[in-house]
């Protein structure tokens, strides 16, 4: 009788919050896949209403810890309310914060890393069993793709993560010490999974790494393939309409992987290529490993093959010992390049980098004053961008409903939003658009019917 007290209820509910990259984004979506094959489970909208909780963490940005901790306590009093539920946290966080998360947090049940999220079923069955608390933050050998389910189509869009780490180590960055080294998923391995995803309803497929083009992965013929290679190898998989990848890191754009933005079709015309600084100086305290002129030559080299290439960027303001003449180089680089986007953050001290140890010299006002300019900047060049579209008929891969009654959403080539009239039968195909008018991130259209 006693025996069948402790038996704990079923799990029926799963609730992820992810916090992050795209490359968060795919592994809350392979956890998913796992816990409902393992458990059943099936995905709610609440917390309040799941039997386990799952944060898969991001470390990148300025107190992430923090907002961690603010979370779990709201989490703390729903299971205030029902001891049986399991919390777990994940990601770069539980990575770098591993058992002191338990020692500051005693009610959650699992910590575990970017690498081992593979374990989550027997660690789960471990804690209903024995009622522990489990940390799991070690790094194997990119071993978890070996234990994940057969990879399950998400939608039109899906995303496949070719690599895992980095060996750039910039200054300012946790990735390499949450993440890992670079390791590179076998050849046959990643085409296997595109395959899979593309025999369901995908038509996009984003392939994913932390330094994405610095993929060296073994070919089906035993030899070492580079990242370019292996686009060439995914573009010839049937049914694939539309190929991107993300994100890059200067130092690893080839030549040849430029003459592919030219050759391969299904290749779209959008980059995401971070720079983080227009200045020389920063840049080398930055260790990027590539100057200004550099990152200039990659540009010019890219669009000499792809003329119409959308660009985006990551860019870091108040970078210790950024002066303004350091800043005044990041404006001047943004407007020579010209972006589509950028994604602009000021400099905070990540624990553990290089740059956390250096004063934190460039004061408060003067970034916020910085990023400001590089905000209104980049508004200039997005909405400089989105109104070059109007009066052209764009390809757009029609997604989902849009909020307002009678809109659909999708995206262009370029990757551009577009909102315009028309029917959910349109979802999952690529449909004309003609542009009409430009918004501040998006663009509306009217769809061109056969025959126009």
């Amino acid at each position: 009788m006693s025996k069948q007290a402790n038996t704990p209820k079923s799990l029926d509910t799963l609730f992820i919050k992810t916090y992050g990259c795209q490359m968060n984004e795919y592994d809350s979506t392979r956890m998913a896949d796992m816990m409902k094959e393992a458990y059943g489970l099936r995905l709610v909208a609440a917390p309040a209403d799941a039997d386990v909780i799952l944060m898969n963490t991001c470390s990148i940005r300025e107190k992430s810890e923090e907002k961690v901790y603010s979370e779990l306590g709201r989490y703390k009093k729903l299971k205030d309310k029902r001891p049986d539920m399991i919390i777990g946290v994940g990601g770069c966080v539980g990575q770098q914060e591993g058992e002191r998360i338990q020692q500051r947090a005693p009610y959650v049940d699992i910590v575990f890393g970017p690498q081992t999220y593979h374990r989550l079923p027997e660690m789960v069955k471990e804690i209903r069993r024995d009622r522990v608390c489990l940390t799991e933050v070690d790094m194997p050998e990119i071993e978890k793709f070996d234990h994940l389910p057969k990879a399950k189509s998400h939608g039109f869009v899906d995303c496949v993560t070719i690599m895992e780490g980095c060996d750039k180590f910039c200054t300012f960055c946790v990735v390499p010490y949450t993440r890992g080294p670079e390791l590179s998923r076998p050849v046959a391995d990643i085409l296997e999974e595109c395959t899979q995803l593309l025999a369901g309803d995908a038509l996009e497929i984003s392939l994913l790494g932390q330094n994405v083009n610095a993929y060296r992965g073994i070919g089906p013929d035993g030899d070492e393939w580079d990242f370019t290679m292996l686009l060439y190898a995914v573009a010839e998989l049937e049914g694939l309409k539309r190929l991107r990848f993300s994100t890059s890191h200067p130092m690893e754009m080839t030549s040849e992987l430029c003459v592919a933005f030219g050759e391969i079709p299904q290749l779209m015309p959008y980059l995401h290529l971070p720079v983080q600084s227009g200045s020389d100086q920063i840049l080398k305290a930055m260790h990027r490993g590539h100057d200004r002129e550099h990152y200039f030559r990659i540009i010019d080299e890219l669009r000499q093959h792809c003329p119409d290439l959308a660009l985006s960027s990551d860019f870091i303001v108040g970078y210790p010992g950024e002066t303004d003449a350091d800043f005044e180089a990041t404006l001047d680089l943004i407007r020579r390049v010209g972006y589509d986007t950028a994604y602009c953050f000021k400099y905070s001290p990540r624990p553990g980098t290089p740059a956390g140890k250096s004063a934190d010299d460039v004061p408060t006002e003067v970034k916020d004053a910085r990023l400001q300019q590089l905000f209104t900047l980049m508004r200039e060049q997005t909405r400089s961008a989105m109104e070059s579209s109007v009066g052209k008929t764009v390809d757009v891969l029609v997604e989902k409903n849009s909020r307002d009654e009678g809109d659909m959403q999708g995206r262009t080539s370029d990757f551009k939003i577009v909102h315009f009239k028309g029917n959910p039968r349109q979802i999952g195909q690529i449909m004309p658009v003609r542009i009409t008018e430009a918004y501040g991130q998006s663009l509306r259209g009217e769809l061109v019917l056969t025959g126009e």
